[in-house]
This record gives C-alpha cells, structure tokens and sequence, in this order.
C-alpha cells in the first residue's frame, strides 16, 4: 500500500511540474484546429 501511495504522490508531482508543457499542447492544437477552421471558409 505504501508502495503506491508514494507512485501516487510521484505522478501527482510529475504532473504538477509538467502542466504548463500539456497546457501549452492543448493551445497549440487549439490554435491549429481555428487556423484550419477559418481557411477552410
């Protein structure tokens, strides 16, 4: 039980510290999904 608890808390860490890199993905699928969007109109 330990043992995952402290996975848990290392994922949870890693999340932490790597959430501005999925945060800027999502913006730039975003971005690139409008861009399609409006040059196909």
């Amino acid at each position: 039980m330990q043992t995952i608890q402290t996975g848990y808390r290392g994922l949870s860490l890693l999340m932490l510290l790597n959430w501005d890199r999925a945060l800027y993905c999502l913006t730039l699928a975003t971005a690139l999904a409008a861009g399609a969007w409006l040059g196909s109109l």
